[in-house]
């Protein structure tokens, strides 16, 4: 085989898991996919928030929510249903923004508009929460598919700077978040810096791609031949004090 031949031969497959149903409260989704594809140790299964936080019952009925005076300025800043804005509110341990749009940041860390909370085929004033717990949920299907896998939960979420949407990570086990590339030299001999790979990110990143959005009903994807460092105590989320973006937006 000539060297030509050679690089181009892929290292990683990528699988759609097709046939999933409509995820309900408490269908076991671990057990689905296991029943649709065949789990190899050191495959990576990507998971959309959405299909998780159905199975955990995050489903909500706006008329459940009161709004505060707060939760009603607000709404009128961002033209959003005052229950909506409480609704983020109730979810999120800081806010950012809280015009034109509402910038907050969730109860386990993660920052996006209006707390992740999804309003599109759930129903009429239904909204649907991000799983509670991403890191938690991850940990929980990683068990349960009694595989050596990875799985990330993914969201998509907006960019600083960047148009459109990207998926990123909100949750994962089997995994580390990051690749360290400090110390390591590059092609003249220099010695890395500053260089942290946000490894989920990628994953999940790709892992959108395919999944495609609004009624593509595919939320289920898994890479095979990834080579990845194990762990998953580590985060994305940036530490409030080294954040040097958060407390500008708050002025």
């Amino acid at each position: 085989m000539s060297a030509s031949v050679a690089a181009s031969v892929p290292s990683m497959q990528c699988f759609i898991i097709l046939g999933l149903p409509i995820i309900k409260e408490g269908d076991d989704i671990a057990s689905l996919v296991k029943s649709l594809f065949d789990f190899q140790d050191g495959d990576v299964l990507c998971l959309a928030s959405t299909i998780v936080a159905k199975s955990e019952g995050r489903f909500r009925e706006l008329e459940g929510y009161h709004p505060t005076d707060r939760a009603v300025e607000i709404a009128r800043n961002v033209g959003k249903d005052p229950r909506f804005v409480q609704a983020v509110l109730d979810e999120s341990t800081e806010v950012l923004l809280d015009q034109p749009f509402l910038l907050v940041v969730t109860r386990f860390g993660h920052v996006g508009v209006n707390a992740g909370i999804d309003q599109s085929n759930v129903g009429d004033a239904r909204i649907l929460l991000l799983p509670e717990d991403p890191g938690r949920s991850a940990k929980r299907l990683r068990t349960e598919l009694g595989k050596d896998c990875a799985v990330i939960i993914t969201d998509t979420c907006g960019r600083p700077f960047r148009a459109g949407v990207a998926g990123v990570a909100i949750g994962w086990a089997g995994i580390a978040a990051l690749r360290d590339w400090r110390g390591v030299q590059d092609l003249h001999g220099k010695a890395l810096e500053i260089t942290l790979e946000a490894i989920v990110d990628e994953i999940a990143a790709a892992a959108n791609l395919l999944m495609g959005e609004a009624g593509d009903g595919t939320p289920a994807v898994v890479f095979r031949g990834l080579k990845y460092p194990s762990g998953g105590g580590d985060s994305v989320f940036m530490a409030k004090d080294k954040d040097v973006i958060r407390p500008r937006l708050k002025r």
